[in-house]
């Protein structure tokens, strides 16, 4: 691992200055407050101004189409975590529209595109059903073929769908021929959420987010939505999949995250040092406690792609409740509660720990994932034990 330090040229520098001025400027007191009361992990105002200011279009776009050069993506993203900018479904919003790119029709992709870029046009994911658990490929929210014209009509149910409410489009998995094997009757849509016949509802989470269930009653859909070939879905999710579960290719100046969901894993190294800042003169067993935490976050920041979603996902399962533990009863009031130890930091990290294990894919399913396919292990088996 590289430890250099990067040098910045002034014109970095500058683009350095000109970000946290507006990320500062617009991120307020306020927005973050909204955030932790509502938990949509979105602010409009802010996705807006990021859009005005070009910041979503140089994200979006390689260097060599314009976009951020690796430094200056790595500055942008820094100062988006330093201000704690209620900003993840921006990453939803980009995985999906490059496969809009990749796979929609021509027409499609002109209508979507430079909404997305303006920050105007929002996306979100429509995978999990309430009785699907963790495999997508069981879907049985069905997409009919009309026989009168280019279009199909929607019937089912999503769960988890975040951001629904401030989405425009959702990335939606159907199941247009049930008598085909799985994974080879998928079809995904790219869905207008304004369509009569869609119902979104609203669920918080043990960790205060706010996701969705929404579902679909005769939803017609013209075919210029469809994402990909007909049962042919399967070839578009593993894109987004890949993406969702860190299995991404990294580039080669080393300036990314190392670790998938590595904000989770900055949130976690926050609460640390705030509960070491104010009992880190305690007894020995104290100072064992709080160093353990320290290292293990450390390892789980430092542990690459999808594995490293695994390490940050477990070591906040393991040390939350320490850091509880250590700060006492006070550690159990929340942000903004008089009397909070550390601002309700870890109190946070408690109700996020059980919640991050299941996001986009289970902690099961990825070590599933590791010892199948990096390991060689073969695939599960689930099935009861043979008699003897």
């Amino acid at each position: 691992m590289d430890f250099s330090v990067v040098s910045l040229s002034d014109e970095d520098k500058a683009f350095h200055d000109r970000t946290r001025a507006l990320v500062t400027a617009t991120v307020t007191d306020e927005v973050r407050r909204r955030n932790r009361e509502f938990g949509e992990n979105f602010d409009e105002r802010v996705h807006l101004a990021l859009g005005e200011a070009g910041y979503l279009a140089s994200d979006w776009k390689p260097e060599s189409e314009g976009g951020f050069s690796a430094v200056r993506r790595r500055i942008f993203n820094l100062e988006i975590a330093r201000a704690h900018t209620p900003w993840y479904h921006w990453g939803t919003t980009s995985v999906v529209a490059r496969l809009v790119e990749q796979f929609a029709a021509p027409e499609l992709v002109d209508m979507v595109m430079p909404g997305v870029l303006s920050g105007e046009v929002r996306l979100c994911l429509g995978y999990t059903e309430p009785e699907g658990g963790s495999d997508v490929a069981t879907c049985k929210t069905r997409a009919v073929r009309r026989s009168d014209g280019p279009s199909w009509v929607v019937n089912g149910s999503k769960m988890f769908t975040s951001n629904a409410h401030n989405a425009k489009y959702v990335f939606l998995l159907t199941n247009t021929d049930p008598q085909r094997p799985k994974h080879r009757n998928l079809t995904m849509f790219l869905v207008p959420l304004d369509s009569p016949g869609i119902e979104i509802q609203g669920i918080r989470t043990l960790d205060g987010d706010r996701t969705n269930i929404v579902f679909y009653s005769n939803v017609r859909v013209d075919d210029l939505y469809r994402i990909g070939e007909v049962n042919d879905g399967w070839t578009v999710m593993r894109a987004a999949l890949a993406s969702e579960h860190g299995l991404t290719e990294r580039d080669g100046e080393g300036l990314q995250d190392v670790a998938a969901m590595a904000g989770h894993g900055l949130v976690m190294a926050e609460a640390v040092d705030r509960v070491a800042a104010l009992v880190g003169d305690g007894d020995e067993s104290v100072l064992y406690r709080l160093g353990r935490g320290l290292a293990r976050t450390e390892a789980a920041l430092s542990t690459p792609g999808m594995f490293g979603r695994v390490a940050i996902g477990q070591t906040m399962r393991d040390i939350s409740a320490d850091l509880m533990d250590v700060l006492g009863p006070a550690a159990a009031l929340p942000t903004d509660v008089e009397g909070s130890a550390d601002d309700g930091s870890a109190e946070h990290l408690f109700r996020l720990a059980l919640p991050l294990g299941i996001y986009g894919g289970s902690l099961e399913v990825f070590r599933n994932m590791i010892a199948q396919h990096e390991l060689g292990l073969g695939r599960p088996y689930y099935g009861s034990s043979a008699s003897t």
